[in-house]
């Protein structure tokens, strides 16, 4: 079994014991035609193990705090769609250009007031950012929160994400990328 298997079992297995804020139960997985209906949606593919998580685990309701959003419709829980989420950051990036929404960058998790865990969909492995919209300005809103996608879900399978309390003073490190990454946005 490979350790991405490995880690979609302890996903599973915790995605099964327990809810989310606002979820009364699991969600069952989406479909491939759901995926496919959401990518084209988005303009991109989502990342291997992103899709795997919505495939296989369920769409939505399970990881820290609110728990993942779901793919493409909302829930009983009123959590917003990933796709709808993404798209109305775009728009409103383009509308107000002093935040811009980076192109690829997919709100996958709410943390509340704002906040949410996104995911690079341009990096090979996925990269987590957290979007931080209480700074005073776009250039100090976003931070790197995990290196991987991968890394991002066992330290929530672990307990050691920044958003728990035994570990509330990490400082996550800013997301140098976030201009070059929006500068054509701005441009179009």
């Amino acid at each position: 079994m490979t350790e991405i298997e490995q880690l979609l079992v302890r996903v599973l297995a915790e995605a099964r014991n327990s809810r989310p804020w606002g979820w009364p139960s699991l969600p069952e997985p989406v479909d491939a035609a759901t995926l496919a209906r959401a990518e084209s949606a988005l303009g991109f593919s989502v990342p291997p193990l992103l899709a795997a998580l919505y495939l296989r685990i369920g769409d939505g309701g399970f990881g820290p705090e609110y728990g993942l959003l779901p793919l493409l419709d909302s829930p009983p829980s009123g959590e917003p769609a990933v796709v709808a989420q993404y798209l109305a950051h775009r728009e409103s990036g383009r509308k107000d250009p002093e935040w811009p929404w980076p192109e690829g960058i997919l709100p996958i998790s709410h943390w509340g007031c704002g906040m949410y865990a996104c995911v690079d969909c341009r990096t090979p492995d996925a990269t987590v950012l957290l979007f931080e919209p209480n700074a005073d300005d776009a250039d100090h809103a976003w931070y790197v929160d995990a290196p991987t996608l991968t890394v991002w879900l066992d330290a929530w399978l672990q307990g050691t994400g920044w958003y728990d309390e035994l570990n509330d003073d990490t400082d996550l490190e800013p997301w140098d990328d976030f201009r070059t990454r929006t500068e054509p946005a701005q441009a179009s």
